[in-house]
């Protein structure tokens, strides 16, 4: 499953950000990322995050602006990633599901955690590990204001 850019929401709520895990099916490895994925259809970037929030994270989201519009690593599923800072609208976040069945037949979402942006050493542990993850979120904080 090749795609060209994967459009993904940095959910912000009371300095903490939002967080999914995946386990992989095959292997039991487990990662965090922040909710995302490709558009469908004609549908535009914003309707993309909105949904990808909501199908991920059970979280109904309003976009406040473009943060990071960035290549991807090599070699990955996705070559640019264009991050977009997102606000709970309404509901609970909980772990959702991926429809796409290529996608579902790698991983599940398993978990979601909230992490506090002013605190990266009580995370740093579990995601800090990823060498995907843990720099995203790091330059969210910097582009953010957090020290």
């Amino acid at each position: 499953m090749k795609r060209t850019i994967r459009y993904q929401g940095a959910i912000i709520k009371d300095d903490h950000i939002l967080l999914i895990q995946h386990r992989e099916h095959a292997s039991g490895r487990t990662y965090w990322v922040i909710p995302g994925g490709g558009r469908e259809g004609s549908e535009t970037e914003e309707a993309c995050v909105k949904r990808e929030m909501l199908e991920e994270t059970g979280l109904t989201v309003s976009i406040e602006r473009l943060l990071l519009d960035e290549a991807g690593q090599s070699p990955g599923v996705y070559q640019w990633y264009r991050t977009y800072l997102c606000r709970v609208v309404s509901g609970e976040a909980k772990p959702g599901y991926e429809p796409e069945e290529e996608a579902a037949s790698w991983y599940a979402i398993t978990q979601v955690r909230w992490c506090d942006l002013r605190m990266p050493a009580a995370w740093e542990e579990e995601v800090g590990q990823d060498t995907f993850t843990y720099p995203l979120v790091q330059r969210i904080r910097s582009i953010l204001g957090y020290p």
